[in-house]
């Protein structure tokens, strides 16, 4: 809304101190891009009713300095007359070449902080749509909701329904079955270091996956009774694999000499390894609203357990959903820590930015519908450009498509980190995918969970 200032996660991103909170999404379509004017002027058609495309964010004080950058919130100003096709151009980049030029530069004070561009593809008869933004505007299922109605079978969105404010009511994550419910607000765990091969610098690098792996390492673990069981969730087999990627980083680890068993002492390292994932926040009847209606989740990584399928078990069920309504505390909670924003997060950003917060976000942004197309061109994949991580971890986004699924890596650690995480993913998957060839009790979502030292090989 016009004037009305950011809430404590949206003021968060817009001080985010590890580069531009900039992130975005691309699709990638098949056949020559249709004509820039073509596509002005879908966007003015589909998005023109939608006010908060037509903001711009105003800094709380000149500099980021003095009592205003403390206790002031950013807010959001109208911008009238700026039609939305200036927001819409073209490039003769590839989606890399993008996000190393435009990803770590602020946007323009005096524009809305989105723009979308029309980008070459990776090989021939191939071309991108990059939706670019400023992370305290639009969450991802934001961006979906945008991108969908550009497609052929799309409409033009509803103003009304864009505004409609998740309120007392919110979807929240359920303990899994594992229990023990979710770790204290400022609770920490145990760094996960990275490879931490070559230049300490923001990178970002994408892979393909494989369907016909994903699809078994899906089934290697069914949950349910017999006759009724079901594989585990995309979602699911993603948090299993990046799991598996932290338990080969503290294997290669120096400071993995001593196992993490379940006779830890007192002085010892704190056992558990924290993912931080983002859940949408909206109920079912807010399910248009643009901005930003998430919560960053923190669920337990089975780093401990050494068989793929056993990570895959444990990992069933720590995203399950619910709708309730907020709780008196936690709007007390809100509304305290809101207030003086600057102070708030000063005071917890060396908590809730270290690696032992949460070593590695993971993301993951999908469009199930099938046959999709922009001007006749049907998709062909969705990659996530996230925002640059804090120091010393890691954030793994999956972007998906009925096509296929793309994974995108993003560190402050260098090319060769992101490569390598990428390339250790890879193989996680396929180690799980390879499960499913394997007789076991897997089949009823009961896998071994035997738990063995860090130090050991993993495969």
């Amino acid at each position: 809304m016009p004037g009305s200032h950011l809430p404590l996660m949206e003021e968060g991103m817009a001080r985010w101190p590890f580069g531009p909170p900039n992130a975005g999404i691309a699709l990638d379509f098949v056949g020559a891009p249709p004509a820039l004017d073509e596509l002005r002027a879908l966007v003015e058609e589909r998005w023109k009713a939608l006010p908060r495309l037509t903001q711009t964010l105003v800094a709380p004080g000149a500099a980021r300095t003095g009592l205003a950058w403390w206790t002031g919130r950013h807010r959001w100003a109208r911008r009238d007359g700026h039609g939305l096709a200036q927001q819409v151009g073209s490039a003769d980049s590839t989606l890399r070449e993008a996000v190393g030029q435009w990803f770590h530069t602020p946007f323009p004070a005096d524009r809305p902080p989105w723009s979308l561009h029309l980008l070459r593809g990776t090989t021939e008869g191939e071309f991108s749509l990059l939706f670019r933004m400023h992370h305290s505007l639009l969450d991802g299922r934001s961006l979906t909701t945008l991108l969908r109605a550009l497609f052929d079978d799309g409409r033009p969105l509803e103003g009304p329904a864009s505004l409609a404010v998740p309120g007392p009511r919110r979807r929240t994550v359920r303990p899994g079955p594992a229990g023990g419910g979710p770790p204290g607000l400022l609770t920490t765990g145990r760094a996960v270091p990275l490879p931490h091969r070559g230049a300490r610098e923001p990178a970002y690098t994408v892979v393909r996956l494989r369907a016909d792996v994903l699809r078994a390492a899906r089934e290697t673990v069914r949950v349910g009774e017999a006759g009724s069981a079901r594989p585990a969730t995309t979602n699911e087999v993603f948090l299993a694999t990046v799991s598996g990627v932290l338990r080969s980083c503290l294997s290669a680890s120096p400071s993995a000499s001593a196992p993490l068993g379940d006779g830890l002492s007192a002085d010892a390292e704190p056992r558990q390894v924290w993912l931080s994932v983002p859940v949408d926040e909206r109920p079912d009847d807010c399910g248009e609203f643009l901005g930003n209606a998430f919560a960053n989740v923190r669920v337990p990584a089975p780093v401990t357990l050494s068989d793929p399928s056993a990570r895959l078990t444990a990992c069933i069920g720590l995203l399950t959903t619910v709708t309730r309504p907020r709780r008196t505390a936690e709007k007390l909670v809100e509304g305290t820590l809101g207030a003086v924003p600057g102070a708030t997060l000063a005071l917890a950003g060396g908590k809730i930015f270290a690696p032992a917060y949460a070593p590695a976000a993971c993301s993951y942004v999908h469009l199930r519908e099938q046959g999709r197309t922009l001007a006749g061109r049907p998709l062909r994949h969705l990659t996530i450009v996230p925002m640059v991580p804090p120091a010393d971890t890691v954030t793994f986004a999956l972007g998906g498509c009925s096509p296929g699924h793309t994974l995108s890596v993003a560190t402050n650690s260098g090319s060769q980190d992101a490569g390598l995480l990428a390339e250790a993913f890879l193989d996680e998957l396929t180690l799980l995918a390879e499960g499913a060839r394997r007789p076991a009790d897997r089949r009823t979502g009961r896998a071994a969970e035997r738990e063995e030292p860090l130090n050991e090989k993993t495969r």
